[in-house]
């Protein structure tokens, strides 16, 4: 059975950024999600190269995938470029953050 896409995007939506109530792929933090048979790579950034939280987020992404049915190993790349902003932010992520009337 293939891992699919969609149940790594499941798992990705149960981290959440530990100052925000969003998960990190409504925030827009999840850049691209690469499938090799059981081996998964996540490149990601965070809101800011200063999160004190980082270690632990970066820790929480790759087991959160590894429960994914089938993934063997997870590696998560952690990138600053392009740089995060709010446009990257789905509609859900902005409604929950009060963030729709202000033209965002």
């Amino acid at each position: 059975m293939a891992i699919e896409k969609d149940d790594i995007i499941g798992a990705l939506k149960t981290v959440f950024d530990p100052e925000i109530p969003v998960n990190i792929w409504d925030m827009g933090l999840v850049y691209d999600i690469k499938i090799d048979g059981k081996n998964i790579t996540i490149t990601m950034t965070l809101t800011s190269p200063t999160c004190p939280m980082m270690d632990e987020l970066m820790g929480q992404v790759k087991n959160a995938v590894l429960r994914v049915a089938g993934v063997e190993k997870v590696d998560v790349n952690l990138v600053w470029e392009p740089a995060w902003d709010l446009s990257r932010m789905s509609d859900a992520a902005r409604v929950e953050l009060d963030l729709t009337s202000h033209g965002w």
